[in-house]
C-alpha cells in the first residue's frame, strides 16, 4: 500500500517561509571540552531550514533522526558539520541550529585547592547558507562584583552581590567555552565556586573587597579583553548585577563588531 506523502504536495499560495522545524527538544549528548574530554549533558534544541514557496511542508521526522543518529558527540568544532549536514538532509538552501544546555568545570578552591564542580549555561547557535557557517557562543558565567561607592563612604564593610556576565560571541572557530568562561571570570571582583573551606572564604572575600567595581567597570573591563582576544570577532555582552541593598537590578550591555571598532562606522 502507498502512503501518500502530503507535504510534497506543490503550494500554490506563493509565499516562502523563512524558518520553519521543532523546537524544546531534548536529547543527551556528550559535549567535547578543550581538552578532548567527554562531559554528559542534556541539550534543549531549536532546529530549522527554510521552505520555498512551491513546497507545503517540510520533512519534520527528519530533524528528530538527525538528533538521534548524528548527535551523539558534539563540540564547537564538530557544529558546522551539524548544520550543513541537517540543510542538506532537508533540501534546504539554509539552516539553524540552536543548543541551550549545562556545562561544568571542575574548579580548584583558591587557598586549599579543594576541588567541586560549577555549572554554566551554554547556548551554541549557527546557520548554513551556501556552504558558510556562522556559529556563536554565548555564556552566562556567575561573578561576584563589590560597590565601589559603598566601600569609599562605609565606615566598615561594602555591600556586595552576585552578578551574571552573559556574553554571545562570533568567534573564528578556535576558541573554547573555558577560555570565554576564564575571560570573564579575571574581570570579576571575585569568582564563585561551589565548594569553599575557611581560608577560601577569607581569600575570596577580601579579593573582592580588594577590587570593588561597578557594572559599569565589570562591562567594560569584560569588553576589553573580548576586543584584545583575536579569536572574538564579534559580541554583544550583558552585565547584570543582582543588588543586594535594593530590590532591582543593575545592568549595562555593550555590542562590538570588531571589524568596526575605531572605523566610526
Amino acid at each position: 500500500m502507498t502512503i501518500e506523502d502530503v507535504q510534497n504536495h506543490p503550494d500554490t499560495r506563493n509565499i516562502p517561509i523563512n524558518k520553519v522545524g521543532i523546537k524544546d527538544i531534548r536529547h543527551p549528548f556528550n559535549f567535547i571540552d578543550k581538552n578532548g574530554q567527554q562531559q554528559s549533558t542534556v541539550g534543549t534544541f531549536k532546529m530549522s531550514v527554510n521552505l520555498p514557496h512551491h513546497q507545503k511542508g517540510t520533512h519534520m521526522s527528519r530533524f528528530v533522526a538527525l538528533l538521534n543518529e548524528d548527535c551523539q558527540q558534539l563540540s564547537i568544532q564538530k557544529f558546522p558539520a551539524l548544520l550543513q549536514k541537517m540543510t542538506q538532509l532537508l533540501e534546504a538552501d539554509t539552516g539553524h541550529i540552536t543548543a541551550d544546555f549545562l556545562y561544568f568545570i571542575n574548579k580548584s578552591a583558591p587557598i586549599t585547592g579543594v576541588k567541586s564542580l560549577l555549572d554554566y549555561q551554554i547556548q551554541l547557535s549557527g546557520s548554513w547558507s551556501e556552504d558558510q557557517p556562522h556559529i556563536t557562543i554565548k555564556v552566562l558565567v556567575p561573578v561576584t562584583s563589590l560597590c565601589p561607592c559603598s566601600k569609599k563612604i562605609s565606615d566598615y564593610g561594602a555591600h556586595n552581590q552576585r552578578s551574571h556576565i552573559t556574553v554571545e560571541a562570533v568567534t573564528d572557530g578556535q576558541i573554547h567555552i573555558e577560555d570565554l568562561i576564564d575571560l570573564v571570570e579575571q574581570q570579576a571582583s571575585s569568582q564563585l565556586y561551589s565548594l569553599l573551606k575557611r581560608p577560601d572564604e577569607k581569600f575570596v572575600t577580601e579579593q573582592a573587597y580588594d577590587n570593588p567595581k561597578f557594572v559599569e567597570d565589570v562591562v567594560r573591563d569584560v569588553a576589553n579583553a573580548l576586543n584584545n582576544d583575536a579569536r572574538v570577532l564579534a559580541y554583544i555582552l550583558e552585565a547584570e548585577n543582582f543588588e543586594s541593598i535594593h530590590n532591582h537590578s543593575a545592568y549595562a550591555v555593550i555590542e562590538n563588531n570588531k571589524s568596526t571598532i575605531n572605523t566610526g562606522a
